[in-house]
């Protein structure tokens, strides 16, 4: 008997009452399906994105109420954290409400807000990594003129213009991903609804669909990067031109924690990719996702306020009139 196949063209927020029992539940297969490794799996995951959700609002909550770290260094790590807290909570609450009901589905309507907000927040995190490292720029190559170039004004406007373009990743994606034809059943390999996964999963044809998606990826991704290189380009060719070896060692100090964050970031994002990549098993691929979006965002708070003093300060502060 033939395979039913249902299309849905269209990328809602709630679905409209049809049937398709095929296209309408998607199974999110996980990590394991060992039920024994379940529990654990659980405990790990939610310590884990308390941890994230934690530290990052009091890197948040340390930058608000400390005036002296009212500076654009400051405003654009509080909103990295921001981000960091939207980039882990798209993804870890979903699964483990399916650890916890011993359920693997996702309704249809369920895995495109998914991919929706994974690519909004992953899209986010790049273009504020390249915003930062354009800020050390300014502070490093131009000292004299960096109060001056960047304004309050400039510092929000990078961040609605870096969001804007965030929006339009993420619903470029969600569209093509309704355009896909699925089969009645579909199973992901994987603890969340992830774009590629579902290309191959899809019934219709999709080499388009694959060239699109590689494409808008490229486009979104590789153009912050490269301002990222530009920067710590020629930051180090400024660094290297200052004559004492004190000076240099401040100036590298400056953007240590920022250099550390890209590192990271891209390091597993790329590492995830050359592994999904040369692996044949689906469920490796999802293992190594969990370095960028559960471990990177998790980590991001610790890297800043154990190598900065002002961030210790704070923290400090806080915890002084909590006690």
């Amino acid at each position: 008997m033939p395979k039913q196949r249902h299309t849905v063209a269209q990328c809602p927020t709630y679905m409209e009452p049809q049937n398709l029992t095929g296209a309408s539940e998607f199974l999110l297969l996980g990590l394991s399906e060992d039920p024994e490794l379940q529990p654990l799996l659980f405990g790990l995951f939610l310590s884990l994105y308390l941890v994230t959700v934690l530290g990052n609002l009091l890197i948040i909550l340390a930058v608000g109420s400390d005036p002296h770290l009212h500076t654009p260094m400051y405003f654009f790590l509080s909103s990295l954290s921001l981000t960091d807290i939207g980039f882990s909570t798209a993804t870890v609450p979903k699964m483990l409400v399916n650890m916890q009901t011993h359920s693997k589905s996702i309704s249809y309507a369920g895995c495109l807000t998914q991919v929706s907000f994974f690519f909004l927040f992953a899209c986010m995190d790049n273009l504020l990594l390249a915003v930062m490292a354009y800020d050390r720029f300014v502070a490093i190559c131009h000292p004299l003129h960096y109060l001056t170039i960047m304004r309050p004004r400039l510092c929000g406007l990078l961040i609605v213009v870096s969001f804007v373009i965030s929006l339009s990743d993420s619903l470029t994606h969600c569209l093509m991903v309704s355009q896909l034809t699925f089969c009645t059943h579909v199973e992901i390999p994987h603890f969340f609804c992830d774009a590629p996964q579902l290309i191959r999963l899809a019934c219709s044809d999709t080499p388009t669909g694959n060239i699109l998606i590689y494409s808008v990826s490229a486009i979104f991704g590789g153009i912050p990067v490269s301002g990222i290189l530009y920067s710590y380009t020629r930051i180090v060719s400024s660094i290297l031109r200052v004559p004492s070896a004190g000076g240099k060692s401040k100036a590298f100090s400056t953007c240590g924690s920022h250099l550390a964050v890209v590192c990271l970031f891209y390091g597993t994002g790329i590492g995830v990719y050359l592994s999904s990549s040369v692996s044949l098993s689906p469920r490796k691929g999802a293992a190594a996702s969990v370095m960028y979006t559960v471990v990177t965002p998790m980590l991001n708070p610790f890297i800043y306020s154990l190598r900065n003093r002002d961030i210790k300060r704070a923290l400090w502060r806080i915890m002084s009139r909590t006690a």
